[in-house]
This record gives structure tokens, sequence and C-alpha cells, in this order.
């Protein structure tokens, strides 16, 4: 996470999600897709809750590796599908610079793309998301973060 980029914090708690995710899928829940394309691995979780709150059995991965070394991301496929997503509903947790989504896009430019959240410069490349933030904005996700004892406030004052 660089300190120059985002000035803002978004945590995003697991209650959070699950409701984020669930009234994303309520809007979702006239269509009818053959199945669902998770974009692993942040997309993996939404997709799974999405997969439930839509009962929809059929669940596959677009696998991509990207890379940022400074500053000059390059994208790696490792498992990419062999079809043009007609009929599919492509998800992700967020879109952020669009340069994943972009790379999706063109492998499945007939799959209706959903995300979570999506923020300015990406948000042009998904069809439906849930929640804008801030270009600046870090989202933590409930999977990257762990519970920790906190002492409490008298102990820490007290040190």
């Amino acid at each position: 996470m660089s300190s120059e980029r985002y000035h803002q914090h978004f945590t995003v708690s697991w209650d959070q999600l699950h409701r984020d995710v669930r009234q994303l899928s309520h809007q979702l829940i006239e269509r009818d897709f053959k199945g669902i394309i998770a974009i692993a691995r942040g997309g993996l979780i939404p997709a799974a809750l999405i997969a439930r709150e839509l009962n929809v059995r059929l669940i596959d991965t677009v696998c991509i590796k990207s890379y940022d070394y400074k500053d000059q991301g390059g994208l790696e496929v490792l498992k990419g599908m062999d079809h043009d997503g007609e009929g599919w509903l492509l998800v992700d947790d967020l879109v952020d610079t669009g340069k994943t989504a972009r790379a999706v896009r063109e492998m499945l430019p007939k799959a209706h793309f959903v995300t979570i959240y999506a923020k300015p410069e990406g948000r042009p490349l998904v069809d439906q998301y849930l929640t804008e933030v801030g270009q600046n904005c870090w989202i933590q996700f409930p999977w990257d973060m762990g519970v920790a004892y906190v002492e409490p406030l008298v102990d820490q004052v007290k040190k």
C-alpha cells in the first residue's frame, strides 16, 4: 500500500461485505445466468455469496497475476476462458485502476461484469457495482485482516 497514493481507508467487515453482496444480488435476481466467473482471488468470496443468493451452481474462475514493479504493472493470465462470456456473470470484489478489469473485459466481452466496490478510474469497465469509493481510498477487505488482542486503554496509557 503506497502512502502517497492512498489518503483514505475503508475497512469492510465480514458482516458489511455480506450485506453489500446481498444488496447487489437483489439487483441481479431477475437475470438468468448460465453461471458465475470469479476473478481470482478477490472475486472468489463475493462470487460464492452471490452464487448462494441467486442459487447458481456453475462457478468458474479467471486467474490473473498482476505485477507492480516500480509502477510498471504487468498482467499474466494464469487461467482464462474458452468462451466470450455470453450469459455469464463475472464477479470481482473491486475495480480500481481498471488494469485487471480491462484484461478480463477483453477476454469475456459479453459477460455481465459486476463488482461490489468501484473506484472512478475503473468504474466505466464494469456493468454494475454497488458502492463507489474514492480513487485514493484503500479498501481493507476482511480476508486481509485478523482478529488480535488489544490492551485496555488504561493499560496502554499507564505504560
